[in-house]
């Protein structure tokens, strides 16, 4: 009985060599590098925005809502008036104000937006409606039109691309690999959002010459963020 067991014990050794000796050897790792690449543009502002707002203050807040309405009817007529100038009217608010030792009243207030690509026009409508229709200027922005920004990621886009590559084809040399292929790739630009109003008033004198503005630029990028899949490393 101990005899047969030393065999069997014996046979399964023997099995197991030929099996170790007969077996391939584990595939090789794949290297799988991740990568960032970015391109990035200055690119002159193209859009003026401006906010003014009408604002009115009165124990009556019937009252106080008329003179509004009547400033903002006005500042519309002549904004409307000026050719190229895009206008909208938003963000209708009344509340009550209560102050020591004063009498409460009523605050009403309507911002008229403008919207604008020949700023000269622009910044002299800015200053008619604060000198002759007394609207308050919460505030005024650059920015670059959607069809410019557009245009500026499409070429940044390639740009962001090829130095994607280049930084690839270093990674897979300096890992020793022949060459490489594309895994997992995304591209991302920076979300556009329309300029919003400065929460400040800014107050002009009736006989005050018209604002002057410096559109300045705005930098925009595309970025390239992904899977460099090496091929094996060569056996040295």
């Amino acid at each position: 009985m101990i005899r047969w067991i030393a065999l069997c014990i014996a046979g399964a050794c023997i099995a197991s060599a030929r099996t170790a000796l007969g077996a391939e050897p584990p595939p090789p790792v794949t290297p799988v590098v991740t990568l960032t690449a970015s391109a990035t543009a200055s690119i002159p502002n193209d859009r003026m925005y401006a906010w003014l707002r009408a604002e009115a203050e009165n124990p009556d807040p019937a009252r106080a809502a008329a003179e509004v309405n009547a400033r903002m009817a006005k500042a519309l007529a002549r904004a409307k008036s000026a050719a190229g100038v895009e206008v909208a009217t938003s963000g209708y608010s009344s509340y009550q104000v209560t102050d020591k030792n004063q009498p409460m009243r009523w605050r009403m207030a309507q911002t008229l937006s403008l919207e604008s690509a020949d700023f000269a026009t622009m910044s002299a409508v800015v200053s008619k409606l604060q000198a002759d229709d007394l609207m308050l200027l919460s505030g005024m922005n650059f920015a670059v039109s959607p069809d410019a920004r557009r245009k500026a990621e499409d070429a940044l886009t390639q740009q962001a691309i090829k130095a994607w590559q280049t930084r690839a084809q270093n990674a897979a040399r300096g890992f020793g690999s022949d060459g490489w292929r594309t895994g997992k790739v995304t591209i991302q630009t920076g979300d556009y959002m329309r300029p919003q109003p400065m929460l400040r008033t800014m107050a002009m004198a009736a006989s005050a010459p018209p604002v002057a503005v410096e559109a300045g630029n705005t930098d925009v990028t595309v970025s390239v963020v992904g899977e460099a899949v090496l091929d094996p490393p060569r056996t040295r």
